[in-house]
């Protein structure tokens, strides 16, 4: 069953139209990998598929008992952000939503989650003082607290090296085997390709939608891959 199906979606961006003609269904247990250049809507998408941008034609639906309110979220991090006054195990319970006050199972959750991403010994800390990996497993952390279902994830790599960024895609491939559909915005096409299931290529209009291996041999798929510039742009 389907976690989200969307149907000839229209978003605007600023006014203008970012994307257009989008049907896509995200069955559950998958791992779909939004890429395209800057300005093709993937960040738009996202927002939309969370309810923060309201779509100018089209439908979005969510199907399984899936709550958009339910829905694990990994955005972009800011300097700011980066900077945050909290420790790393309040940013953490707050992705359980019941803040102030959290429930002994919440509670527990979150120190599920804190083990999970080897966090446990870090929980104390300040979340401004870890290194950038270990801040992106924390809102990774935070975003599981959410969910059981259906992770989003905005560029999640960015700003890692390779090395920390071959760590955070295994532990989200562990996620997605061990039964969490995942929803991935990445500029990163080739490890796109060697991990995901799905593939949604965007440049205003869908290019491409369909398994991996297929985006693979595609002709869109190819000049991608080898960094061949697209037309288009507008909307980050």
């Amino acid at each position: 069953m389907a976690l989200i199906t969307c149907r000839d979606l229209c978003l605007a961006y600023e006014g203008k139209t970012a994307v257009e003609g989008l049907s896509f269904d995200v069955p559950a247990g998958d791992y779909l990998c939004i890429v395209g250049e800057n300005g093709s809507g993937k960040s738009t998408l996202i927002k939309a598929l969370l309810g923060l941008k309201k779509p100018r034609s089209g439908s979005i639906a969510y199907g399984d008992g899936l709550n958009r309110r339910e829905i694990g979220y990994l955005p972009q991090q800011t300097p700011a952000q980066k900077d945050f006054p909290a420790s790393v195990r309040e940013v953490v319970l707050s992705g359980c939503r019941a803040s102030p006050f959290f429930a002994p199972g919440e509670k527990r959750r979150a120190a599920e989650n804190m083990e999970k991403l080897g966090l446990t010994e870090l929980q104390g800390a300040c979340y401004r003082d870890p290194s950038g990996g270990q801040q992106q497993r924390v809102l990774l952390a935070r975003a599981l607290c959410a969910t059981r279902k259906l992770l989003l994830l905005d560029e999640p790599v960015t700003g890692l090296d390779p090395a920390v960024s071959a760590e955070l895609y295994r532990i989200i491939q562990d996620l997605n085997d061990a039964g969490v559909t995942v929803v991935m915005v990445s500029h990163d096409v080739d490890c796109a390709i060697e991990r995901a299931k799905t593939i949604l290529h965007l440049r205003r209009v869908p290019l491409f939608w369909g398994p991996a291996g297929e985006y693979r041999q595609s002709e869109i798929g190819r000049s991608f891959m080898a960094g061949r510039p697209e037309e288009g742009g507008g909307e980050a």
